[in-house]
């Protein structure tokens, strides 16, 4: 994909381990349509199996991060066959071995509030306003906002936010805690990059492993979380990085992290 096409509706680059994918239908404010959800679905099909790329940064073009779901355009097929697309691209997101990181500017609403929120990590300008737009329109809350409000807010600020489908600001969403960091507009990218090139420098099996950990141990007793982290932590040690951080540390270096299998 070129990512300098103006036609391409999403914008790939790949710079030190780092995927940026950007929105691109500013016209539009980078509302979602068919060929946005498809191209989505095989950028991160692909970076799931690629070993090259260590983080995922999400981001939009032209001032806006995504409006949501484009609507106005004639859609084919059921909606119970497109929502079953759909979910599977939150489903790609949300397991991702890797750090996701979105970067949002302008509006995020409906649908692209919900892809922002199922990155790891949040960064917004002072200008980035939030909406779970769906009420306004006659739909309710999808793109996984049904599961992922409740456990970032608790209920009731989940219910008011989707009830009300009121915009907030980023400082109202910081506050709530779905926001990691505000910065300002010309010193965002050089943040995330800062950001990103932290996470890449760390070992990725182990992240890998510490993300799915903190997904799947969310909801269970701490008996299972000790359990599931003691075997994949054995993994960890059966692996080339932990070795080589002890020996950085003895050393006194950084360490070089490949994610590499140690048994042979």
């Amino acid at each position: 994909m070129d990512p300098t096409d103006p036609d391409e509706v999403l914008l790939a680059r790949r710079d030190a381990g780092v995927l940026t994918l950007t929105l691109n239908r500013p016209q539009r404010r980078n509302a979602l349509d068919t060929a946005s959800w498809q191209a989505l679905h095989a950028q991160l099909s692909a970076a799931r199996d690629d070993d090259a790329v260590r983080a995922v940064v999400i981001t939009g073009a032209g001032g806006a991060f995504c409006a949501g779901a484009d609507l106005s355009g004639a859609r084919e097929g059921h909606p119970l066959d497109r929502m079953r697309f759909i979910n599977e691209i939150a489903l790609l997101l949300h397991e991702l071995p890797k750090p996701t990181v979105a970067q949002v500017d302008g509006v995020a609403v409906g649908a692209g509030w919900n892809l922002a929120l199922g990155c790891d990590l949040v960064v917004a300008t002072p200008t980035a306003r939030f909406s779970q737009i769906f009420a306004k329109r006659g739909l309710s809350l999808d793109f996984g906002g049904s599961w992922l409000l409740p456990r970032l807010v608790g209920m009731q600020q989940a219910k008011r936010l989707a009830l009300l489908a009121e915009m907030i600001d980023a400082e109202e969403a910081l506050r709530l805690g779905l926001v990691t960091w505000i910065v300002a507009p010309e010193e965002i990218e050089a943040f995330v990059a800062d950001l990103t090139a932290r996470l890449v420098a760390n070992a990725p099996v182990a992240v890998a492993q510490s993300k799915a950990l903190l997904h799947e141990n969310a909801d269970r007793t701490l008996r299972d979380a000790l359990a599931t982290e003691a075997r994949t932590q054995a993994v960890n040690f059966a692996g080339e990085d932990a070795p080589e951080a002890f020996a950085a540390f003895r050393d006194k270096r950084e360490p070089h992290f490949t994610g590499q299998w140690a048994v042979r």
